[in-house]
């Protein structure tokens, strides 16, 4: 039975249409996710139209390659401007750009490049082999389980690029107050709304990642008595060089960021971006040479870039088996699938299962050809950066303003960067890092519901957080990462003493 559902399958992929599909969306989704401002979700949303005239296969193929082409795309302004072009590339956008201005950026754009397709096939064969399993899990998650989640990833802001551990707390701590601005909480009370209508509906990320790393690059070249110069254009080498010497000598960060990626995908509402931060976090943490994160140190781009695509694949685990989003793109995703009769759960395995391998297919492929795509896009990048900076910095900021403009068709969406790229540009003129305030917009809003929640179910009780047994697991990994230093300071005295 499994042979010809799978020779089927072939078929559906393997038609020139559907290859040329494929091409097509990929292409489109190395543009918009090389653009910052422009995200993921929205090359899956702007899609979606298209859908609409096309078969079922090709329709879910265009979601898939144009998604996971956009997640590394964001990687290639991240490395050569300091502008990530997708949230899911923030977490290490500083890395990628101190191993530029090293004059790596081979090394960085590689590495982002090789390890995201390696990522995004171990995503996929955890999808294919474990599918149904992974989802039974995943639906075993409650608010509870999601809360220490979230601890878990805002707990790794004090490792993520910050020499002074306050600081790295305060800037935390501010993002978490950005985070509460609106309605979107428990109470649907106004907060930090000060009478303004437009921040009722909250503070959307991309402004503010937008701002906070593009627009202060910007403030920083403009106010600059003697600018940076960036790098030039043939300075990149061959970006596959010293890939085999780097799986072989971080095979384990390849292994846990892939994993940990993964795993995170398949719980609904986490998606690539919480992945990456966490993964990053996780690296600097167990890494044998943490003091050389922020300085241009290439394992945490191996480890998150594995992650993010990873993810991806990961979101499709509840998407197919339940018909539940892990993540915005695979709520958009299930929409087209209901659309062209392909009603996600356990009777598309029976009823269509050669659509279902199809989708694997999808998968495997768009992850092979943004090897070759991947190196083209990298190559007209660094041919845009032979413009003289006077010239190039205006582009970048109206690249800016219309992605943010694009969001809500709003004014007042350019006026957020210009507002958080003075903010970012205050903060790391006086040593704050911005990557924890960040991440502190992008937990605040899930910390917040998910604890709030929790309290309600268990009548106000706190030890309901610690007595399921998954969530106990998550409390006492974060316990084990926010007290491990002094655990191994104790440990090392301890043998000293011996």
């Amino acid at each position: 039975m499994t042979w010809p559902v799978i020779s089927q399958a072939f078929a559906l992929v393997f038609d020139p249409y559907v290859l040329w599909v494929i091409l097509a969306s990929s292409l489109f989704g190395l543009f918009v996710g090389a653009v910052p401002g422009l995200t993921a979700t929205m090359a899956t949303a702007l899609l979606v139209p298209v859908t609409f005239f096309i078969p079922p296969v090709p329709a879910v193929a265009a979601i898939v390659s144009c998604t996971a082409m956009a997640i590394f795309a964001g990687d290639i302004p991240g490395a050569l401007l300091r502008i990530p072009g997708t949230p899911a590339s923030a977490a290490y956008t500083d890395e990628a750009y101190a191993m530029t201005k090293k004059g790596q950026a081979e090394l960085a754009l590689g590495a982002g490049l090789v390890f995201s397709a390696i990522g995004g096939l171990f995503g996929t064969a955890v999808l294919i082999a474990f599918a149904p399993v992974l989802a039974e899990v995943a639906l075993k998650f409650s608010s509870f389980e999601y809360f220490w989640l979230v601890v878990l990833g805002l707990s790794g802001a004090v490792f993520i690029g910050a020499s002074s551990k306050l600081k790295a707390v305060i800037a935390l701590m501010l993002g978490l107050l950005v985070s509460a601005v609106g309605l979107d909480n428990p109470g649907a009370h106004p907060r930090f709304t000060f009478g303004n209508n437009e921040l009722m509906g909250g503070v959307s990320l991309i402004p503010v990642m937008v701002g906070m790393f593009a627009v202060s690059e910007i403030l920083r070249f403009v106010t600059s008595v003697h600018p940076p110069v960036t790098f030039a254009a043939e300075k990149i080498g061959n970006v596959f060089a010293g890939m085999w010497g780097l799986t072989k000598k971080y095979k384990w960060q390849l292994v846990r960021g892939s994993a940990i990626g993964t795993a995170i995908g398949i719980q609904p509402g986490a998606g690539a971006d919480i992945a990456a931060w966490i993964t990053y976090a996780s690296s600097k943490r167990f890494s044998k040479e943490p003091e050389k994160f922020g300085t241009g140190h290439v394992e945490g781009i191996v480890e998150s870039g594995a992650a993010n695509n990873s993810a991806l694949a990961g979101a499709w685990v509840p998407a197919l088996v339940f018909g539940i989003p892990g993540d915005s793109i695979t709520a958009i995703a299930i929409g087209v699938l209901y659309l062209k009769n392909m009603n996600p759960g356990p009777t598309l395995f029976i009823n269509n299962p050669q659509n279902v391998y199809a989708i694997f297919l999808v998968f495997i492929l768009a992850n092979i050809i943004m090897v070759p795509l991947g190196w083209m896009a990298i190559k007209v990048a660094k041919n845009v950066l032979r413009a003289p900076q006077k010239l190039l910095m205006p582009v970048i900021l109206l690249f800016c303003a219309v992605g943010s403009f694009a969001i809500n068709n709003t004014v007042f969406g350019v006026l957020l960067i210009l507002i958080f790229g003075l903010f970012a540009f205050v903060l790391e003129e006086n040593g704050f890092p911005t990557a924890p305030a960040i991440l502190g917009v992008v937990l605040g809003g899930m910390l917040e519901e998910n604890f709030v929640t929790s309290m309600i179910k268990s009548d106000g009780n706190p030890l309901a957080f610690f007595t399921r047994p998954i969530a106990g697991g998550l409390a006492a990994a974060t316990a084990l990462i926010l007290f491990w230093p002094l655990l191994a300071r104790a440990w090392r005295s301890a043998r000293a003493r011996r």
